[in-house]
C-alpha cells in the first residue's frame, strides 16, 4: 500500500465509515478503509439497534434531523429488508409523566407528517382500558392510555457494516483491520496520509492519498491528535449508553416499550430482540478507558428497577440479566447543558485552511449513515475539484437484500440439502439474507465439516464462521464470534459458539493448535466486558 495512491482513505469501519467507502467506491473512487479492530468493532455494535426518526428530538426542535432520519429509515426498509425490519412501539403514558397525553399526541401528529412517504402504518392512541388490553403486563397504576406507532429495528447494525464493506469490494477498495493509525502525514499543510501499525505483528506502514476522512468515532480526537501541524479544538464528547439483556420474562410486552423513566424522566427502551429483551439505555458523560467500556452495577439496576416498575410482574434481577453492553456516543463536545440536549445531527468538519486534505466526521445516527455517507462524499468530490456525480446507494440494495429472498428461503427450507437442518436454514437467512445460498454453496464445495453445527442454540454451521474469515475480512474469533455468525449475542454471550468455531477453523488447517487456543483465551477476556452471566462462576469479570 505505500507505493499506492489513493483517492480517499477512510479512518474508521464502523457503520459510518463502511457507508463512506461504499459510496465513494460505487461512485468510483479508490478507497482505503482502516480500523484498529474490525468492521463495526466500536459504536456501531453497542446502540440501541433501532432504525428510528428520533421522537425525542422533536422535544429539541431538530425537525430537520427527524425528518432526515424518517426518510432514511424508509429507504433502509428498501435496501436492506433482511436486516431492517418495522418494529410496533408503544408508549404508556402515566399520570406522573413529564410527557402528558397531549403532548404525546402532537408528537405522534408530527411524527406521522414528517414521515408522509412512509410504508409503515400511521400511530393511534389508546385509553386506559385499550392500553391495559394490548400490553396486559403494563403497570394499572396511575395510566392514563398510551400511543401506538411504527418505527423499524436492525437486529444485527454489525451485518450493516459488514455489507456496506461487502459491497464496496465489488469496486475499488482495499480494506485493512487491525491497523491502528498512528500518524497523520502531512507535509507543508496538506494531509496526504497515514502511518498504521498492525495491532497483532507490530508491522508499521503507511499509505497516502489525495482525501483523508477521520471518521474513528469516539476515537476521532485521538487521531486528530497525531497531527504535528497543527493544534486542532477538541471535537467529541461522548455519552455513554448501557443496555442489558434478558430472557422472556412474566408480563413481557409483545411491541417494544418507550418509556419514560420514573426517576429521572428520562426516555428508555424495552425492546424484543434477538429471542430476548433489550433494555436500555442510560445517557452519561464519560471520559474513561475508550478501549473498554463496561455498564456500571448502578447503571444496571437503574434499567432493572425502571422495568420492574413498569411491568410489576417482571421481576427482574441481577441475576436475570445474561449480559450487558455499553458503548459511547461521539457526539459533539459541549462542556455544557444536559446529554440529552446534544445534538445527534452529524458535523462535516473541513479542517482548511489550517489544514487541508482533512475531513472529520462528527456525531450522527446509526439510522441516517447513508445519508451522512452521501454528503461526505460529496465534500470529498469537491475536495478534489471533481464534478460530484448522483449516489447510487439511495436505491441500490445491500448484497444480502440482492436475488429473490423468498425463493431462496423456500429452496433452503424445503428443497435444501439434507443435511441442512430446518433451523440451520432459518438462522443462516436471518443473518445473511440472500448471501445465505452463498454459504450453502461454500459448504458443498468444501469438508464435510463444514456442515458440521457449531452452535447449538441457532443452528449455525460451520461454513458461516470459516466463510467469515475467508471472504467478510474476519481475522480474530471475535471479529466471526460477535460481527459475522452474530452468536455473540446468545444467551451464553457466545463462549460455546467461540470454542467450536476455534476448533473448526484448527481442523481445517487456518488456525495452529496454538492459535486456536490463544483465540478462545482472548475472546473470553474480551466478552468479560459484557459480563456475562456464563463466565461469573470462572470469575473472569472485572
Amino acid at each position: 500500500m505505500s507505493d499506492q495512491q489513493f483517492d480517499v482513505i477512510v479512518i474508521g469501519a464502523g457503520i459510518n465509515g463502511t457507508g463512506i467507502a461504499r459510496d465513494a467506491a460505487m461512485r468510483g473512487l479508490s478507497v482505503l478503509l482502516l480500523d484498529k479492530t474490525d468492521i463495526a468493532g466500536g459504536t456501531t455494535s453497542w446502540s440501541s439497534r433501532l432504525i428510528h426518526g428520533g421522537l425525542r428530538y422533536l422535544e429539541h426542535a431538530e425537525v430537520g434531523l427527524v425528518r432526515e432520519s424518517l426518510r432514511e429509515r424508509e429507504r433502509l426498509l428498501h435496501i436492506a429488508p433482511h436486516l431492517v425490519q418495522p418494529l410496533p412501539l408503544t408508549i404508556p403514558i402515566y399520570a406522573w409523566h413529564r410527557r402528558g397525553a397531549i403532548l404525546i399526541r402532537a408528537g405522534m401528529v408530527a411524527y406521522d407528517v414528517l414521515s408522509w412517504d412512509k410504508s409503515v402504518p400511521r400511530h393511534h392512541m389508546m385509553g386506559r382500558d385499550q392500553a391495559i388490553a394490548h400490553e396486559p403486563g403494563l403497570s394499572a397504576d396511575g395510566l392514563t392510555g398510551a400511543a401506538r406507532y411504527y418505527d423499524a429495528q436492525v437486529e444485527f447494525p454489525e451485518r450493516l457494516a459488514v455489507e456496506n464493506t461487502i459491497s464496496a469490494t465489488a469496486h475499488d477498495i482495499t480494506v485493512r483491520t487491525g491497523a491502528e493509525v498512528v500518524d497523520l502525514i502531512a507535509e507543508a499543510g496538506v494531509v496526504r496520509g497515514v502511518r498504521w501499525r498492525d495491532v497483532v505483528t507490530g508491522e508499521d506502514g503507511e499509505a497516502h492519498a489525495k482525501v483523508t476522512v477521520n471518521v474513528a468515532g469516539s476515537w476521532l480526537d485521538q487521531v486528530l491528535g497525531t497531527l504535528d501541524c497543527a493544534d486542532l479544538p477538541r471535537l467529541v464528547g461522548g455519552t455513554k449508553g448501557s443496555h442489558i439483556v434478558v430472557d422472556p420474562f412474566p408480563g413481557a410486552p409483545s411491541d417494544a416499550l418507550y418509556v419514560e423513566a420514573k426517576q429521572d424522566g428520562r426516555p428508555y427502551f424495552i425492546i424484543p430482540w434477538n429471542g430476548r429483551y433489550l433494555i436500555g439505555t442510560t445517557d452519561i458523560r464519560y471520559n474513561g478507558d475508550l478501549d473498554r467500556i463496561v455498564p456500571t452495577e448502578e447503571e444496571i439496576q437503574y434499567l432493572l428497577d425502571e422495568a420492574n416498575l413498569v411491568i410489576p410482574d417482571a421481576g427482574l434481577t441481577r441475576d436475570h440479566v445474561l449480559y450487558a453492553y455499553a458503548g459511547l456516543r461521539p457526539l459533539p463536545f459541549q462542556p455544557e447543558g444536559t446529554e440529552s440536549g446534544i445534538t445527534r445531527r452529524h458535523l462535516i468538519v473541513d479542517h482548511a485552511p489550517k489544514v487541508e486534505g482533512l475531513l472529520s466526521i462528527v456525531g450522527g445516527k446509526l439510522t441516517t449513515f447513508r445519508n451522512l455517507a452521501e454528503e461526505t462524499v460529496d465534500a470529498i468530490f469537491r475536495k478534489l475539484g471533481r464534478p460530484v456525480p448522483a449516489c447510487p446507494t439511495r436505491k441500490t440494495p445491500l448484497p444480502g437484500a440482492t436475488g429473490n429472498l423468498e425463493r431462496i428461503s423456500r429452496e433452503l427450507r424445503t428443497d435444501g440439502p439434507a443435511w441442512l437442518a430446518p433451523e440451520s436454514a432459518d438462522t443462516l437467512l436471518h443473518v445473511y439474507g440472500t448471501r445465505a445460498e452463498h454459504i450453502v454453496a461454500y459448504a458443498n464445495s468444501g469438508p464435510a465439516i463444514l456442515k458440521r453445527v457449531v452452535d447449538e442454540e441457532t443452528g449455525l454451521i460451520g461454513a458461516a464462521a470459516m466463510y467469515g474469515l475467508d471472504h467478510e475480512f474476519a481475522q480474530r474469533l471475535s471479529d466471526i464470534v460477535m460481527r459475522r455468525t452474530m452468536t455473540g449475542y446468545n444467551a451464553d454471550a457466545g463462549q460455546a459458539a467461540a470454542s467450536a468455531i476455534a476448533a473448526l477453523a484448527e481442523e481445517t488447517g487456518r488456525w495452529t493448535a496454538a492459535q486456536a487456543s490463544a483465540e478462545v483465551d482472548a475472546f473470553r477476556a474480551y466478552s468479560a466486558r459484557f459480563l456475562p452471566r456464563a463466565l461469573a462462576p470462572e470469575g473472569l469479570l472485572p
